[in-house]
């Protein structure tokens, strides 16, 4: 399988695995919120030339595997897509703006790591991530012993 993309002089294989969080982890990414932020999402990434190879939309943050073009630098793009994305969702749903802030959504940071060969793995976690956040979190429900009574 060939990846390798082509500039006028530049052949290329850049692949991020990209992981970002809305403010305070909100679980926002419910119901309608959920397609309707990955329809701005990927129009961004098509404004951009960047390809989605694979993304999930958890309950409170977002995974990507995505091609960037080696003309684009990784935090320009990520600046432009939070940035851009976050006056979207506010000019789309303006009840968000009072309950999430004046055009801030996004949390300030994210994480990135080059793909390299491992691409078929990552695409693969990022498919079952979802998953494997619903089973955690039923996983980590406890039935803590109440300390007076020694009983459950």
């Amino acid at each position: 399988m060939n990846d390798t993309k082509s500039l006028a002089h530049t052949s290329w294989n850049c692949k991020y695995h990209i992981v970002f969080a809305p403010k305070y982890r909100r679980k926002i990414f419910y119901g309608e919120h959920k397609a309707e932020i990955g329809k701005i999402l990927r129009e961004l990434c098509e404004w951009k030339g960047v390809n989605i190879i694979e993304a999930e939309v958890c309950p409170d943050h977002i995974h990507m595997l995505v091609e960037i073009p080696p003309k684009e630098s990784v935090s320009g793009f990520m600046g432009f897509l939070k940035g851009k994305s976050s006056i979207l969702i506010h000019e789309r749903h303006g009840n968000l703006k009072y309950k999430y802030g004046n055009r801030s959504f996004w949390c300030r940071g994210y994480y990135v790591d080059t793909v390299g060969k491992n691409a078929k793995k990552i695409s693969e976690y990022i498919q079952n991530q979802l998953k494997e956040d619903q089973l955690h979190d039923q996983l980590t429900l406890k039935e803590y012993a109440d300390p007076f009574t020694g009983s459950k």
